[in-house]
């Protein structure tokens, strides 16, 4: 049994850290290691970063501002799936399979891309999720995405 599917709106890989997010209509998913060619790639468990677009619009619409999604630095965008609360969960983005380790808070760099982005991310898990790559995939924009039972 599975929730009812949504869909992977976009993939940025980092080229270094801090660096610069290169959008991406496609990825490799390395099982132990996150995506290829990205500088978070082989984090222990912080290995992709995941980001809703349902919350980033609401987002933009409470600061009244157009705010470009790669500010928030995360690896993927999913649309129809709640990240809340979601520890320990695995989702699942066309044949990969993610294992969701935490919130990913949101920090004082978010304001430097504009402000009160920071604080109107912080709040119920709206700065995401991070998790480890449970399997090899490869993983395209426009892939059915869904919770998988624990």
């Amino acid at each position: 049994m599975t929730d009812a599917p949504g869909t992977l709106e976009a993939i940025w890989l980092k080229r270094a850290k801090r660096g610069p997010m290169d959008a991406a209509d496609q990825a490799h998913l390395r099982a132990g290691a996150g995506l290829d060619d990205d500088a978070n790639n082989h984090r222990r468990l912080r290995q992709v970063t995941v980001i809703s677009a349902d919350v980033w619009d609401d987002v933009q619409r409470e600061l009244d501002a157009a705010v470009a999604p790669d500010l928030r630095r995360a690896n993927l965008m999913v649309r129809g799936l709640d990240l809340e609360n979601s520890l320990g969960r695995t989702l699942a983005i066309g044949d990969g399979q993610l294992r969701i380790h935490g919130e990913t808070r949101p920090c004082d760099r978010m304001d430097e891309g504009h402000p009160g982005l920071q604080a109107a991310l912080d709040p119920h898990w709206r700065g995401g999720v991070y998790g480890e790559a449970l399997n090899d995939a490869d993983i395209a924009v426009g892939d059915a995405v869904r919770w998988l039972d624990d």
